[in-house]
């Protein structure tokens, strides 16, 4: 199932030309009930789901609006059924290879995979969970996460899950909101040459969400217990396509971490087209993303099984024992699409590697690349020094959506530094502040149609306001009472600086929000405040994160301290340890920087927007000083952003 053989397949029953990828992208986003029906017919859901897809566009989208798309109102459906479809008497081979930082390796074969997940499904039955109830997990990226997962779906649980690198308290903010009912977690992990010992963090996260009735420990007795019997056949439950399959989490940047609810249905055929159309993958793939369970790349790595692909998961570093790492296992493992970073890439190139000549890296077809832009230069380090001819897709898209809104496309041709083309199926378009669609000029990333994966609503936001307001609740200047036209209808602004250029390409430019985003892992700087301005000698802090050249990333923390206080070594190394301990080492600053003053709006909040552009230097940058309680701070700012060394 190729991207071509779909367009052919869309052609044949529309009786239309698709062989331009302009013209099937054109299709996609104008015929959206059309589009999705093909969709869904191509990869034969009705085999799937509970009752076969009604005739009508109703019966794939309701309703358009936005925020409150209704997408498959009548299908039963479940994500589980999917993957499992793959795994037939006959497959021979792995579904899910796993490795820890030792390259210690553990395989799942496909003939294994349904009789694992029937086991931990009947494990929680057997506890009491049902259709509805929250599982959460606090894992490394281990092949039990993935079963544990798939278990919980299949009985219509819903999924969430967080890294171990987050404190207890960490963790805590974003799944004890969830209220969940049963916790996987893992004795540790090894990361950067030591081992990391969870097991007094599980216990202490455990005690933090009060409604657990059953804790499940990987690696140990309990998880021992919970596979014990595969003798059993998985009956996934068909559930409603809106049914939450899992929760992700916003970063945290303007408060509490928000939970982000995706349905089964709008994940699947998402999914499929994402997996199966533009990478390419099928039974024959090897799918490596190298991520981690608090990042939604993770549950992208899954859906490399609805598309039948061997999925590779691995638990440590990326640049231990040195930035060659990730090269070996994608020649130990004969990748074929190899997911990763800009950070890793870089490291790669400054460490002198030649991967091309060094590994065998024969199998590999695909590099994929997210987390933040790739820059230019990187392409061609990669042409030069991994293979000539190999496509790189660098993609853009979201927790939100948990998908890509643009990136490469499999056979369409590469521009350094651009992301290929505007996904299937996703109306992206590059406004200006008026709302004005621009081509080749600079705007905000915004989406006018609905998609199947956007989220079905954020948790404990029963009238919808949050996700509103996360996503829609923009004030165009062409919405004032003076314009000529107003929007019709709200539009999914995603806060990103964008080009689409005239040959349908996007260039990224940055983040237009303060979302931290650092070696692909998003935070938020709320978390790191409540830590800081907890420690005495600490008035305010202010933490931002500031795209460089060549991927490089700068995340320094100004603060103002309380009187006759001093940024002495100690307090630093305090303050880092506490960042540390109570959230995780991602999140410790590069550098802490005592400031003349915290810049503020005069309702009180930080300027974390505008001062991160003025640290990069960026010319566009128009702060009117009226709406700023301190003006004079922002030229003190610009003195720090140019006295920085990349």
């Amino acid at each position: 199932m190729t991207i071509n053989e779909f367009a052919t397949f869309v052609g044949e029953r529309t009786g239309r030309d698709f062989t331009s990828y302009d013209a099937l992208y054109d299709y996609s986003v104008t015929d959206l009930p059309g589009f999705w029906r093909a969709v869904w017919d191509y990869f034969a859901l009705d085999a799937l789901a509970a009752e076969p897809l009604a005739d009508g566009d109703a019966a794939v989208l309701a309703t358009a609006a936005m925020p409150g798309a209704i997408w498959f109102p009548d299908v039963h459906i479940n994500y589980v059924d999917a993957v499992l479809r793959h795994a037939t008497p006959d497959r021979d081979g792995a579904a899910i290879v796993g490795l820890d930082e030792e390259l210690r390796r553990t395989e799942i074969s496909w003939r294994e995979l349904p009789g694992l997940v029937a086991a931990v499904a009947a494990t929680l039955t057997d506890a009491g969970i049902g259709e509805g109830d929250v599982v959460a997990a606090y894992l490394p990226n281990i092949p039990e996460a993935v079963i544990a997962f798939l278990a919980t779906a299949s009985i219509g649980a819903i999924w969430s899950g967080c890294g171990q690198d987050y404190a207890p308290a960490g963790a805590a903010s974003r799944l004890a909101q969830l209220a969940p009912k049963a916790l996987f977690s893992s004795a540790g992990y090894r990361f950067n040459g030591t081992d990391v010992d969870k097991r007094a963090d599980s216990a202490d996260l455990a005690d933090l969400l009060d409604e657990l009735v059953v804790h499940i420990q990987c690696g140990a007795e309990s998880w021992d217990r919970a596979v014990a019997d595969t003798s059993r056949t998985p009956v996934p439950v068909p559930v409603a396509a809106d049914h939450p399959l899992w929760v992700l989490f916003s970063s945290g940047t303007t408060g509490r971490p928000k939970g982000i609810v995706h349905g089964h249905a709008g994940v699947v055929v998402e999914h499929l087209k994402e997996t199966a159309l533009h990478s390419g993958l099928d039974a024959d793939s090897v799918f490596f993303w190298h991520t981690a369970l608090s990042w939604m790349m993770w549950n992208f790595q899954v859906a490399g099984l609805l598309a039948g692909a061997q999925i590779v998961v691995y638990g440590g570093s990326p640049l231990y024992p040195d930035a060659d790492r990730l090269w070996q296992i994608v020649a130990d493992e004969h990748v074929t699409y190899f997911g990763t970073s800009p950070g890793q890439l870089n490291a790669s190139r400054k460490a002198g590697l030649v991967p091309g000549r060094d590994h065998d890296l024969s199998a590999l077809r695909t590099l994929g690349s997210t987390g933040s832009t790739l820059p230019a230069d990187l392409f061609g380090w990669v042409s030069h020094n991994v293979d000539a001819d190999l496509p790189i897709s660098s993609i853009s898209g979201g927790t939100d959506i948990v998908s890509a809104f643009a990136g490469g496309s499999d056979g369409e041709p590469v521009v350094a530094g651009e992301l290929t083309v505007r996904h299937l199926g996703v109306a992206l378009e590059s406004w200006s502040p008026e709302a004005r669609p621009l081509i080749g000029e600079v705007g905000e990333l915004v989406v006018t149609k609905p998609m199947p994966s956007m989220p079905v609503g954020f948790w404990n936001d029963d009238d919808g306001a949050r996700y509103r307001a996360a996503y829609f609740d923009h004030q165009w200047e062409s919405d004032s009472p003076r314009a000529r036209r107003r929007v019709d209808g709200p539009v999914w602004r995603h806060g990103d600086w964008v080009t689409v250029t005239d040959r349908g390409s996007v260039i990224i430019h940055g983040r237009s929000d303060a979302t931290l985003n650092r070696h692909g892992i998003r935070m938020g700087s709320a978390d790191i405040y409540e830590v800081v301005e907890g420690i005495d000698e600490i008035a305010e802090a202010f933490v931002l994160g500031v795209d460089g050249p060549d991927g490089a990333y700068w995340m320094p923390m100004f603060v103002t301290l309380v009187p006759a206080a001093e940024l002495t070594d100690e307090l630093s190394a305090r303050v880092a340890a506490e960042i540390r301990t109570r959230l995780s080492p991602r999140h410790v600053p590069d550098e802490i920087v005592v400031a003349l003053g915290i810049p503020h709006t005069r309702t009180g909040k930080k300027l974390e927007v505008p001062i991160t552009a003025v640290l990069a230097g960026r010319s566009e940058v128009n702060i009117d000083p009226r709406s700023v309680d301190d003006p004079g701070l922002i030229d003190w700012y610009r003195e720090q952003g140019a006295a920085h060394r990349w």
